[in-house]
């Protein structure tokens, strides 16, 4: 997935979860999860080098937009300090496997590999097959969950 549609998904769960310990523990297996379903990627072609040099513009655009939609989600409804705090807590740790993800690939951290290894195992689909080229089809997912968790975010 997306880093918005994480980031939503764990906004609403954080929404409509009242205990932050619960939040943090359905958040972070629930990234894993999503991420096992066809969903396009950053990533275009095997004949191009990936690095996060070629492709962190996309993830600060996909990250911009997801933090936009729920600063203006914040703002529109007017929460609490609490639902105010699940909330980040829930788009932080519905982000932070992808987070340690980007500090492996910078630092190689030999601690963050097994995570990492894992991460790439989630994916059902193999890199660069159709199911995970950028487009509409493999976005529905996306589209799918997003919208879903606007509408949990608005009502």
């Amino acid at each position: 997935m997306i880093l918005t549609t994480h980031a939503l998904i764990g906004a609403a769960l954080g929404k409509n979860i009242p205990n932050p310990w619960i939040i943090v523990t359905i958040v972070i297996p629930l990234h894993f999860l999503m991420d096992h379903f066809r969903h396009g990627e950053y990533i275009e072609s095997p004949h191009k080098k990936t690095s996060i040099k070629n492709i962190w513009w996309k993830a600060l655009l996909d990250f911009s937009i997801g933090m936009l939609f729920l600063f203006c989600f914040i703002n529109y409804k007017n929460f609490d300090y609490t639902a105010i705090r699940n909330i980040i807590l829930g788009t932080f740790f519905s982000l932070f496997p992808d987070m340690l993800t980007v500090l492996y690939w910078i630092l190689r951290w030999p601690f963050l590999k097994k995570i990492h290894d894992f991460h790439v195992w989630c994916h059902k689909y193999p890199p660069f097959s159709s199911e995970r080229q950028w487009n509409l089809r493999n976005a529905l997912n996306d589209i799918t969950f997003s919208v879903l968790a606007l509408l949990l975010l608005l009502f």
